[in-house]
């Protein structure tokens, strides 16, 4: 059971807002429709339209301070793309597919040493 940040679209359909911290299916711009199960509670039985956004994760270090990362961000976010930081030290990043943005080159360009958390399970890029 986890909370979710959504735009509710009909009365079981909705899109995701940010993006899930333990379910990589469930990133910014995907949306997904319910059923209200026994206890009432709203679970996920189908999503319906995959996110238009490409997302990756990374671990951010000590080394870099707030304003460093943030630079990352709003470059980011003038292009279209969403960014967000999760437990004070994980940054996931929304892309718009079909944009040219270079994640790595604006990484490498600003500094930045990140360990990026890949999804064994599914390759999201």
């Amino acid at each position: 059971t986890s909370t979710l940040y959504v735009q509710q679209l009909g009365e079981r359909q909705f899109k995701m807002v940010d993006n899930a911290l333990f379910n990589c299916r469930l990133t910014f711009d995907t949306e997904f429709e319910t059923r209200i199960n026994s206890d009432g509670k709203h679970e996920i039985v189908r999503i319906s339209k995959a996110s238009d956004y490409t997302t990756r994760r990374f671990m951010l270090s000590a080394a870099h301070t707030e304003a460093d990362y943030r630079m990352l961000g709003d470059e980011l976010t003038n292009r279209g793309g969403f960014w967000q930081i999760e437990i004070g030290s994980i940054a996931t990043v929304n892309i718009p597919k079909g944009i040219e943005y270079d994640l790595d080159k604006v990484i490498e360009d600003l500094g930045l040493s990140l360990i990026e958390i890949v999804n064994d399970l599914e390759d999201e890029r």
